[in-house]
């Protein structure tokens, strides 16, 4: 009911014209024309439909073996014309010259040889099993090799130079530190000064001691109980100062 409700109007009895919705113009872009000319100009690449018509190889070409290997380049004749190193061995072709003759005495000059010569000297060595096996003393560790070196005890440079540096170091914290004390020296202060210092602290006292008498006889609230406690340490605090300096004649204050 409410469709046709909403149907049956005034409007509608009157026929209406179906209106075409217009269509936009087709979009054409600028550049077709030089789309078409290199189109026609190249149409004869792939006029085949396929891949293009080469040499087929032929069925004497097989692939061989090996035959992907990289092979060396040819030797060259000067190579081989190069002479070839002088040999140790005597070759098969040589012959030994025959004929010569020494006159020289091989026995007497090994005799005096043996004679004059020094004897050679045992290689020291120790035994340490009960089996009477040899080792050589040198590569034991026993000899005291490192302590006869010429160098042992010897402070390294390197150690010698890192001490230097830590007591030039030294030197200039403590110089730095007694200039920062001379800056700030104790001063002396003079009996007037003295006198005006502990005239101001015991005014001060009285003032402090004058609010302190001031307050209610009942404190019974909490900022009442602080301040009454802070006037407390006050009067200590100046009461423990002026009692000081009336016991130290001489007084020495920082030369700031």
């Amino acid at each position: 009911m409410t469709t046709q409700c909403a149907q049956e109007s005034i409007y509608n009895l009157l026929p209406r014209l179906e209106e075409k919705p217009v269509k936009p113009p087709r979009y054409i872009s600028t550049f077709r024309p030089s789309v078409k000319r290199e189109a026609e100009k190249n149409k004869a690449q792939w006029k085949t439909m396929g891949p293009a018509k080469v040499a087929v190889p032929s069925p004497k070409n097989f692939l061989q073996k090996h035959s992907k290997e990289p092979k060396l380049p040819a030797r060259r004749k000067e190579q081989d014309s190069k002479k070839l190193p002088a040999l140790s061995v005597p070759r098969r072709t040589d012959h030994p010259v025959m004929g010569i003759q020494s006159k020289k005495n091989f026995i007497n000059t090994n005799a005096v040889a043996a004679i004059t010569g020094l004897p050679k000297k045992p290689q020291p060595i120790y035994v340490d099993r009960r089996q009477g096996d040899k080792y050589l003393l040198e590569t034991s560790g026993l000899v005291p090799k490192y302590i006869k070196k010429k160098d042992y005890g010897v402070t390294p440079k390197y150690v010698t130079r890192r001490n230097e540096e830590m007591k030039r170091a030294q030197k200039e914290y403590e110089a730095g530190i007694l200039e920062h004390l001379k800056k700030r020296a104790m001063k002396r202060l003079s009996d007037e000064e003295r006198r005006s210092l502990l005239q101001g602290l015991k005014k001060n006292w009285e003032e402090v001691y004058r609010e302190f008498q001031g307050l209610s006889v009942e404190i019974d609230t909490i900022p009442k109980k602080i301040y009454k406690e802070k006037l407390e340490t006050q009067m200590k605090q100046l009461e423990h100062d002026i009692e000081v300096i009336e016991k130290h004649k001489v007084i020495y204050i920082a030369n700031e």
